[in-house]
């Protein structure tokens, strides 16, 4: 088979830093040449750490950038776009933000600017496109976001499939892990919790919003899975798959879970309502995922909410 290349919309971020970190550390496969796109300049520290890593400067709304990759680079084989304004609240202030940078059209055109329509786009979503009033919702119930984000992560599904011959769309739920390789600067769920708790003083959680974190090299695993079956197998897929992890928990519970592995105090999670907080966005109450159809399609069974919150606290 001939050396294929992947890019990875976002490279920076803390998925797309996963991302670069398995697709150069595999010692078996197909993909010869690795390209990632950066809004901000990439930080000395990623790209020391990733040499054979070719990166591009790219601005998502206008597309700037594309044509740099098309000349230096060529046409992707496989493009896993990770790029988007995730904070709901940033979303809900700038709407037209959120709808330019979250909805790819910038990256669709470019790819069906190739004469061969042959890139396999993977495209992470999330499980905010559910309204959130009932539990494990499946890939055919009907999305109907509450807020911006969600908005305008269902506008670029929609995008996607209206457009490409060629992909698969993950909803994904909170993905949590260890800490990347040029750390992120937003904080990350179990460092957060566990840095929360480890200052011995009571914390309010809430107890009534439910979702299904998904432990990050899990979500990886997916990507990789099908990246590689697509320039295996060639066969064009159109693809919507739920990705969480087995577990439907409350933030509660996320907390608790996080106290029994490193011993401290459950009495300083304090259990409160989400509707007792302003957020500035409304948020879902429950958008916990069936994801039979992950399992079943891609064969990969992520690993149970305990466990991954194990592993992300055993990393330095």
């Amino acid at each position: 088979m001939s050396k294929k290349n992947v890019l990875i919309v976002g490279g920076t971020g803390y998925l797309g830093q996963h991302l670069l970190q398995a697709f150069s550390d595999a010692k078996t496969t197909p993909f010869h040449d690795i390209g990632f796109t950066h809004h901000s300049t990439p930080r000395e520290r990623l790209l020391d750490a990733l040499p054979h890593a070719l990166s591009f400067s790219v601005d998502l709304r206008s597309g700037v950038g594309f044509d740099s990759i098309s000349a230096s680079f060529g046409q992707p084989d496989v493009v896993v776009n990770c790029a988007a304004l995730s904070v709901p609240r940033t979303c809900e202030v700038d709407p037209e933000a959120a709808m330019s940078i979250n909805v790819p059209t910038a990256l669709v055109n470019w790819l069906l600017s190739f004469k061969e329509k042959s890139t396999f786009l993977i495209h992470l979503s999330t499980d905010q496109v559910y309204e959130g009033t009932k539990s494990f919702y499946k890939e055919e119930d009907e999305a109907c976001p509450v807020n911006v984000y969600g908005k305008s992560k269902l506008e670029a599904e929609k995008l996607i499939s209206a457009k490409c011959p060629n992909f698969a769309i993950l909803r994904s739920s909170i993905i949590y892990g260890p800490q990347t390789i040029s750390p992120v600067p937003k904080s990350l769920p179990i460092q957060w919790i566990d840095s929360v708790l480890a200052k011995g003083n009571k914390v309010d959680f809430f107890y009534d919003e439910f979702r299904c974190p998904v432990y990050v090299k899990d979500v990886v695993t997916v990507i990789q899975v099908l990246a590689t079956r697509w320039v295996t197998e060639s066969t064009p897929m159109r693809l919507l798959l739920n990705v969480g992890g087995p577990d439907r928990v409350s933030r509660v519970q996320m907390a608790e879970t996080v106290a029994e592995i490193k011993g401290y105090d459950t009495s300083l999670i304090n259990p409160v309502s989400a509707s007792s907080v302003d957020r500035g966005v409304k948020s879902p109450a429950d958008i916990s995922m069936d994801i039979s159809k992950l399992v079943k399609t891609l064969n990969v069974s992520p690993i149970s909410f305990k466990d991954g919150v194990k592993l992300t606290l055993a990393e330095p």
